[in-house]
C-alpha cells in the first residue's frame, strides 16, 4: 500500500555497494508490455536511521553518470521511504547528498557475475532481457550489473483500468551463453474475465534476437 506524506522525511545512511542494477518499471496489460527506466537500484550494506542492515536506495540517471557507483563502493547520501512499495523495487529513493567515500578496491573476478559501472539505461533498451527465474537471480545474481527485478503493474481489463494487480519480476540483460541462467518456469499474466497469457519462451528469443551467444 502506498505511503502517507508523513513517512517522507529523509533518512541519512551509509554503506557498501553490493549491487547496481538498472531500476526498471514494467507496465503488462494481457500480452503487451511497457518499460519505464527509472534509473538505478543500489543495494548496500551498512547502516540507516541508526540501524545495521542490508537496503536499497533508488537513484536517478545523472547520479549514477556522475559517480559511476560499482560493487564495493562505500556511498552515503539521504533519501526518502518510498510512497508505494508495489511500484519500485527499492526501499528508498529521491536520494540527495550523494557521495562516494572510498573507492572500492575489489579486483574483477572472471564473470558471472559482472560487476564495475552498469551501463546507460539505453544500453538495456536496446539489449532486450529474458526472464530469470527468482531463485536464480536471488542465488547467483543479484551482483549483477545484468539482474534486474521490476515492479509490475498489471491492468487486467483495458475497459477498467483501475483494476491492476501487482508483483514483481526478475530479468536478465546479459549475455545468452551465461552459466549461470534459468530462465525458470513462464509467467502467466492475468486477463478479463478469468482469460489469461502465457508469456511463451518466443518472446523473450524475439526480444534478444539481434543478439549473439557472448553479446
Amino acid at each position: 500500500m502506498a505511503r502517507s506524506a508523513s513517512t517522507m522525511e529523509k533518512l541519512d545512511w551509509q554503506g557498501e555497494v553490493l549491487s547496481v542494477q538498472p531500476r526498471i518499471r514494467l507496465l503488462r496489460s494481457f500480452d503487451q508490455r511497457s518499460h519505464s527506466y527509472l534509473g538505478y537500484a543500489l543495494m548496500l550494506s551498512g547502516w540507516i536511521n541508526g540501524q545495521n542492515r542490508e537496503f536499497s536506495v533508488g537513484i536517478g540517471k545523472a547520479a549514477q553518470t556522475k559517480h559511476l557507483f560499482q560493487v564495493g563502493d562505500m556511498v552515503k547520501g539521504r533519501a526518502s521511504p518510498v510512497m508505494d512499495p508495489r511500484m519500485e523495487p527499492v526501499e528508498l529513493y529521491k536520494a540527495s547528498g550523494l557521495k562516494v567515500v572510498k573507492r572500492t578496491d575489489f579486483v574483477e573476478q572472471e564473470p558471472p557475475p559482472w560487476h564495475g559501472p552498469p551501463p546507460e539505461l539505453e544500453i538495456y533498451r536496446e539489449r532486450g532481457h529474458r526472464r530469470l527465474d527468482p531463485r536464480t537471480y536471488s542465488a547467483k545474481c543479484l551482483s549483477c550489473i545484468w539482474g534486474c527485478r521490476m515492479p509490475v503493474e498489471m491492468i487486467i481489463d483495458q475497459w477498467k483500468p483501475n483494476q491492476k494487480k501487482y508483483r514483481f519480476e526478475t530479468f536478465c540483460y546479459g549475455p545468452k551463453a551465461c552459466s549461470f541462467y534459468r530462465a525458470g518456469p513462464v509467467r502467466t499474466v492475468p486477463g478479463r474475465k478469468g482469460m489469461s497469457w502465457r508469456e511463451e519462451d518466443w518472446v523473450d528469443e524475439d526480444e534478444t534476437s539481434h543478439r549473439g551467444m557472448n553479446d
